[in-house]
This record gives C-alpha cells, sequence and structure tokens, in this order.
C-alpha cells in the first residue's frame, strides 16, 4: 500500500521525496488500515459473549454515537452519529457492544444507505430482537470538498425491522426519543 501512496503522490506532480512527504505513503498506509479495519473484525470477537437473559422487553436506545467511515466512491470521508434502537424478547447486549458494532460496519469502504441496513441487520440477528431501528444522520465530504460543494447539507438514513416498521406508535416513540436532548 506504501508504494501504492507513493505512486499517488507522484502522479498529482509531487515529490515524495521532499521533507514533508517522506513518510507520507507509510503513514497514510497506516491510516488506510485503520480507517478498513472493520474488514478485518469478527461480530463474535465483538460481542465477546455479552448478550444476556433479561425480562427487559421495553425500548433499548443507544443514541448520539460518533461515527465516521469512508465513501466507497470517492474514498472521502462521511462523518456523522448513529442512533440504533431495538426491542428486546428475553435478552439484551451489552452497551459498548452496539457503538463497537457500529464502529466494525463503519470502518470499512461504505455507503451511507448500506450502512445503517448493515448495523440493522446484525443487531436484529445478534439480540433476536422483535424490532430494531436504526438513524444515521452524516455530512459527505465527497459532497463538501468536491462535486457541488454544500458545506452544510446531511444525510439522514434509517432502517426500521420488525415492529418499528410495523407499528407506527413504535417507530414515533424511538423517533421523538432521539430528538430529545440527552442528561
Amino acid at each position: 500500500m506504501e508504494e501504492n501512496y507513493r505512486a499517488i503522490i507522484e502522479a498529482i506532480g509531487e515529490n515524495p521525496d521532499r521533507e514533508g512527504l517522506l513518510r507520507t505513503p507509510y503513514r497514510a498506509a497506516r491510516a488506510m488500515e485503520f480507517l478498513t479495519q472493520g474488514y478485518e473484525q469478527d461480530i463474535n470477537e465483538i460481542i465477546n459473549g455479552a448478550v444476556f437473559e433479561s425480562s427487559n422487553d421495553e425500548m433499548v436506545i443507544v443514541k448520539d454515537i460518533e461515527m465516521y467511515s469512508m465513501c466507497e466512491h470517492h474514498l472521502l470521508p462521511f462523518i456523522g452519529k448513529a442512533h440504533v434502537a431495538y426491542l428486546p424478547s428475553g435478552k439484551v447486549i451489552g452497551l459498548s457492544k452496539i457503538p463497537r458494532i457500529v464502529d466494525m460496519f463503519a470502518r470499512r469502504l461504505q455507503i451511507q444507505e448500506n450502512l445503517t441496513q448493515q448495523i440493522g441487520e446484525c443487531i436484529a440477528e445478534v439480540t433476536h430482537a422483535v424490532g430494531v431501528a436504526v438513524v444515521i444522520e452524516a455530512k459527505h465530504l465527497c459532497a463538501m470538498m468536491r462535486g457541488v460543494e454544500k458545506q452544510n447539507s446531511s444525510m439522514i438514513t434509517s432502517v426500521m425491522l420488525g415492529r418499528f416498521r410495523e407499528d407506527p406508535t413504535t417507530r414515533k416513540e424511538f423517533l421523538d426519543l432521539i430528538r430529545q436532548r440527552g442528561c
């Protein structure tokens, strides 16, 4: 990967041997490895047995999960927050596992629409919940730095599974709760 970054630097007309760029191919390769580490992660290792029996059947929400991903079309970041809810069906998942699941899928070359779907389907599979909802709000540097160059636009995607899709009251409760300000 380092050699490819060196070639990119040369292709744009820069000198990869000048002082400021000497280690840039190395640093860029390490950064890309970090930003795409989701390909190497395994859901079973992330969950690590943290699914617990529970009689709770009320909505569980983790909101404002900071996330970033890389647009698969331009290799530029999109940055935002995810809100995830599920309706337990005898099992709950450890609190830290939901942001870890978000990160696992976000740290891949991705489009926001698919990212939202992947998170929802994974939470549903792991928890066997009767419903899962995911909303992601993000700003895309590919639309801010190039193309339409719109600095204040953002994209919102949602996935509603199970009862969140079937029951408008449940969906409304979720959407109302994620709009509320935190503690």
